[in-house]
């Protein structure tokens, strides 16, 4: 939702003032029904700047894990080759480390 395309604000709403006319609608009424609509209308706002919030966290959120799994693990690899190696030395024994 494009905040450039909303055209009322809550407070709009609440001071929105009609004409009257001599068989026109009961004013009452009316703004009862207005007033649910600025209840609902803030109620939306208010779960749409939860959800931006939400869609900002998990935006750096993602990015974070893509950059983690992007960086280089030579030493990762160095490391487990090293105990590989270490492993079969212990495993072979001194046969492996002549053969070598």
């Amino acid at each position: 939702m494009n905040a450039n395309r909303i055209q009322l604000t809550g407070k709009d709403i609440l001071e929105k003032e009609f004409k009257t006319a001599m068989r026109g609608y009961n004013q009452e009424e009316v703004d009862e029904f207005l007033d649910t609509v600025i209840q609902d209308y803030e109620a939306f706002q208010q779960d749409i700047e939860k959800l931006r919030q939400e869609n900002e966290r998990l935006r750096k959120q993602s990015d974070q894990t893509r950059s983690r799994s992007s960086a280089p693990n030579h030493q990762v690899n160095y490391d487990i080759l090293k105990r590989v190696s270490n492993l079969e030395k212990a495993v072979f024994g001194k046969k492996y480390d002549d053969s070598e």
